[in-house]
């Protein structure tokens, strides 16, 4: 869908609301009271005794009053050997997500891979195969960038009904970060590709062997071979020691400790490539190839699971789009009848999450929170009636339509569907 006439919207700056908001009574301003007057400061017992000493432990660990923010999975599926955990989105800050809390997705459990004797073949429609160590691929220049990575069924149980209680579980297999990898479009020309290859053939050497055919124009694009995420190696459940990483396109297609790399001149079903993703639509038919992962955006604060109190409050959340950059997002407080524009939180960057904020007063009255996302092509994020009028009931992945959240006269937040 297209973006209509913006001109309704209207952005309200967070220093307004902060004005508009003040009490005047005691000089408080939201929670928050000013010192001029109070008692001193009474010394905290922390600065009365020496603390623990470097390398306690030797690789760091969050504070113990931060013990909660995890990973988690749904329970649902019969076997943790194929299944999911999910990134607590609610509890992050910024756009960057640590490597400890980065979503997982696997097929057949986390392989035990030594990285001295791991090799990645390329063969098929080249001039020369290869066969390449990880020093090999470390030795290719590097280039380090952030991406967001989405996994194809986020949110499909909230087709029929409001079913995640946090953003962690109706949003939260999706996580970000910076990728440090060499282009594949170099190890692909260190081969040599052939005029008549068109897509390459993309396998895992976990015990799925999770393949995926990848067309070759994304692979010559933007497609990395990712080494190290966040400064430091590649996590074993992220793909250790080598993954494909392809910005904007849906998660199962970022092959996990990648083994080869097969040239074709078409598609590689049946045989050589395991079930693919499709998405039934509401004639019965499928769409298949439906790579990429389209505009989307979550409120995180205040969001399912939460409490607020009445005054100000900072709506803050996550927009991203596969196709490139976020140039909008508009939030609503009653459901979607009015919208106003929130401010970008720089870098905004193509293929990855944007943080939003806008400010708001809450006078205590029941609301309903969305957001809505536009990015550079002019797509807009669609509602979930918007979605389904083209799509029907019978999908179960790419769901990206706006979340709604309830805010009750307790303060208390809940998903629902509107």
């Amino acid at each position: 869908m297209r973006e209509t006439d913006p001109s309704s919207f209207s952005g309200l700056s967070r220093r307004a609301w902060l004005k508009r908001t003040a009490l005047a009574a005691g000089g408080t301003l939201a929670s928050g009271s000013l010192l001029a007057g109070a008692a001193p400061l009474p010394v905290p017992e922390s600065s009365k005794k020496l603390g623990a000493p470097i390398l306690s432990p030797e690789y760091g660990q969050p504070a113990p009053q931060e013990s909660d923010v995890v990973r988690r999975p749904t329970g649902l599926t019969p076997t943790q050997y194929s299944s999911w955990s999910f990134t607590p989105l609610q509890d992050l800050h910024g756009i960057v997500t640590p490597n400890g809390l980065f979503f997982e997705r696997h097929h057949g459990g986390v392989p035990d891979i030594a990285r001295d004797q791991h090799r990645l073949a390329v063969h098929g429609l080249v001039r020369q195969p290869l066969l390449f160590s990880m020093d090999d691929l470390v030795r290719f220049p590097s280039v380090s960038r952030f991406h967001f990575l989405e996994c194809s069924g986020n949110g499909s149980a909230e087709w029929a009904a409001p079913t995640g209680k946090t953003a962690q579980f109706t949003h939260g297999l999706l996580s970000c970060c910076e990728w440090t990898g060499v282009p594949l479009a170099t190890v692909l020309e260190e081969a040599g590709i052939r005029p008549e290859a068109k897509w390459l053939l993309a396998e895992g050497a976990d015990a799925a062997s999770m393949t995926r055919s990848i067309p070759i124009e994304k692979a010559l694009d933007d497609a990395l071979l990712a080494y190290a995420q966040n400064g430091e190696r590649l996590r074993p459940e992220q793909g250790y020691p080598v993954r494909l990483l392809l910005p904007g396109f849906e998660g199962n297609m970022n092959v996990k400790w990648l083994r080869r790399l097969k040239l074709g001149d078409r598609p590689f079903h049946s045989r050589e490539e395991t079930s693919k993703y499709t998405d039934l639509m509401a004639d019965g038919t499928a769409r298949e190839f439906s790579f990429v992962m389209e505009a989307k955006s979550v409120i995180t604060h205040p969001s399912g699971g939460q409490r607020i109190d009445r005054g100000f409050c900072e709506i803050s959340g996550l927009a991203w789009s596969g196709r490139g950059r976020i140039t909008r997002v508009y939030v609503s407080t009653d459901g979607g009848k009015s919208w106003r524009q929130a401010a970008l939180q720089e870098p905004v960057i193509p293929k990855c999450l944007s943080r939003f904020r806008v400010a708001w007063s809450w006078d205590g009255a029941p609301a309903i929170l969305q957001s809505r996302a536009v990015d550079e092509t002019g797509y807009v994020q669609p509602s979930r009636r918007e979605l389904i009028a083209v799509r029907g009931m019978n999908s179960y992945y790419h769901n990206n339509s706006i979340q709604s959240w309830l805010v009750a006269g307790s303060g208390e937040v809940s998903n629902v569907h509107v």
